[in-house]
């Protein structure tokens, strides 16, 4: 199994900027996908951006231009840059980890971390 902790949520200002970061409990090398995904109250989850260990990356067209999804092999961990912020980017955000063995999936997901975006 996969243990993910998020962090670096919190409350910015509209323009600003925020980092989070979701840390792996095992290598990300054995994880073939990570991401980050958001749910805001009254609306589903929606993909945010996600990013393969081959370095493959996906963007919801929501952020592209704004958010980078990035990862360090070395301390299990994926990061999500966050620019440009706006109220309609306030939800929480959750880590998502998929590994594919054999004909099974497994997917894991964080606690989810706080972005609220506000002036």
């Amino acid at each position: 199994q996969v243990q993910l902790v998020e962090s670096g949520g919190g409350l910015v200002k509209p323009g600003g900027s925020l980092r989070l970061s979701c840390a792996a409990s095992r290598n990300i090398f054995s994880i073939d996908a990570m991401g980050w995904y958001r749910q805001a109250p009254g609306k589903q989850r929606e993909l945010v951006a996600a990013i393969t260990n081959d370095g493959s990356t996906n963007y919801a067209d929501s952020v592209k231009g704004g958010f980078t999804i990035s990862r360090d092999n070395a301390k299990n961990t994926v990061y999500l840059q966050m620019n440009s912020l706006k109220p309609e980017d306030t939800a929480v955000y959750y880590c998502n980890a998929r590994l594919h063995r054999g004909i099974t999936e497994y997917i894991y997901w964080g606690q989810g971390t706080q972005v609220t975006v506000s002036s």
